[in-house]
């Protein structure tokens, strides 16, 4: 899954030992999406993916990441971990982020019809109203 957006905090290096004696290390950021609605996505980069994956504050990224949710005692918790990150281009000023292509408009070719005019039989219920409706 691609989610792209800016970096607006970083949260920090945690670090520790887990059961089986072996060191771990976590790097959590928030993103902000763009688009019209734009959402606050928090992001954790795990182990090594801590130090190599680019995720600078200010920065524009395009993250590729992995959304799991997992159950613990009744309760649901979701986690977003990114692998991987590419670096936006920047806009000229004023300009807003390049958003990701849309699918190609559809172009219509326009046709013209021609019908041949009848005359409309007379009115069986001999109205002399312009409306259109039958009751």
């Amino acid at each position: 899954m691609e989610i792209e957006g800016k970096v607006i905090l970083d949260l920090g290096m945690t670090s520790g030992t887990s059961k089986a004696g072996n060191a771990w290390k976590k790097k959590e950021i928030v993103v902000e999406t763009f688009g019209t609605y734009p959402r606050k996505v928090k992001m954790t980069l795990f182990g090594e993916r801590s130090e190599t994956v680019g995720a600078d504050v200010g920065q524009s990224y395009s993250f590729s990441v992995d959304v799991e949710s997992r159950e613990y005692m009744g309760r649901w918790y979701t986690d977003v971990s990114a692998y991987s990150s590419r670096l936006l281009t920047p806009p000229t000023p004023g300009e807003p982020y390049a958003q990701p292509a849309a699918a190609p408009a559809q172009t219509f070719q326009q046709t013209t019809v021609t019908t041949a005019t009848t005359t409309a039989p007379a009115d069986p219920f001999g109205s002399s109203d312009s409306d259109d409706l039958p009751f």
